[in-house]
């Protein structure tokens, strides 16, 4: 099986270790693999709160005798919030 790698340009290796050092730049100091545990906590706690407040909205929609869209709309929310 013919091999497809090729040799890197000075130019390319040197953009890939400035990338590097940026992406450890962002990580400050921490472990990747920490990092990726805490941002997957994050969006459980943030899709778990999320939730709660579409369950809150839809119980209001529900006393107000309207629509969850129409409270969206009333309250300034988009669907990306």
């Amino acid at each position: 099986m013919p091999s497809s790698s090729k040799e890197l340009t000075k130019e390319e290796e040197e953009g890939i270790r400035e990338e590097i050092a940026e992406l450890e730049n962002e990580l400050g100091g921490k472990d990747p693999d920490a990092a990726i545990k805490e941002h997957i906590a994050l969006l459980h706690q943030y899709n778990e709160l999320k939730d709660a407040t579409q369950i809150m909205i839809g119980k209001m929609a529900t006393m107000k005798d309207t629509t969850v869209r129409k409270l969206h709309e009333d309250y300034g929310l988009t669907s990306d919030d």
